[in-house]
């Protein structure tokens, strides 16, 4: 039986089974069972949004986590990792076309393979598309970049306040990002404030390979 079947016949057993009480927790938004704290995410590749999973239904989309195809969803990586030593000068910066000092890079995937910036701010993340010439200068130097796993890890780039910080990240930790500047903006730049828990969320990150 192909992956695409099984799945939609796992999918409906899923939906047949009772829906549990509500309780005051975090629940899987595939299945309604009680997720913990730490828990898994889908990307809904129909609406551009990230659901809470449980274990199980993680385990249904872990499938082929490196594909990025064009499945309803996709399970975010876990891999989180610094790149010691890289570095984006102001030229290379400009021609990227960044407005901010503090932006996510995300690979689309087959067929067009688009790369596309996003901007965490107050209002949300901000999307825009980055020319392939120069995203592809840029990889070339930085072979890293071309393991970028497509719809669910980013390149998060901080240069805001002069720092200098890149890392690989799950998608997930990019609107975790996301969801703290709008939480806490104040005024035209943010306010101290803001850019203090913006430190503290780089100071916090923590490497992670799940291939080890």
């Amino acid at each position: 039986m192909s992956t695409v079947v099984s799945t939609a016949s796992a999918l409906r057993d899923l939906a047949r089974r009772p829906l549990p009480e509500p309780r005051d927790e975090d629940r899987c938004e595939l299945c309604a069972e009680p997720v913990p704290a730490e828990h898994r995410h889908l990307l809904d590749t129909t609406a551009d949004t990230l659901l809470c999973t449980c274990r199980a239904c993680a385990l249904l989309f872990d499938t082929d986590r490196h594909s990025g195809g064009r499945q309803p969803y996709l399970l975010i990586s876990e891999r989180r990792r610094r790149l010691d030593g890289m570095r984006l000068d102001a030229r290379q910066w400009a021609a990227l076309r960044v407005p901010v000092g503090l932006a996510f890079f995300l690979r689309g995937g087959p067929p067009d393979d688009e790369i596309t910036a996003g901007y965490p701010g107050p209002m949300g993340v901000i999307r825009a598309p980055v020319d392939r010439r120069v995203w592809a200068g840029i990889e070339a130097d930085r072979p890293a970049l071309a393991t970028l796993v497509p719809r669910t890890e980013a390149l998060l780039v901080n240069r805001a306040g002069g720092s200098q910080e890149h890392w690989i990240v799950p998608l997930d930790d990019c609107y975790r990002l996301a969801a703290l500047l709008r939480t806490h903006w104040s005024g035209l730049a943010g306010g101290d404030e803001v850019w203090q828990h913006v430190r503290q969320f780089f100071d916090h990150l923590t490497p992670v390979d799940p291939d080890a």
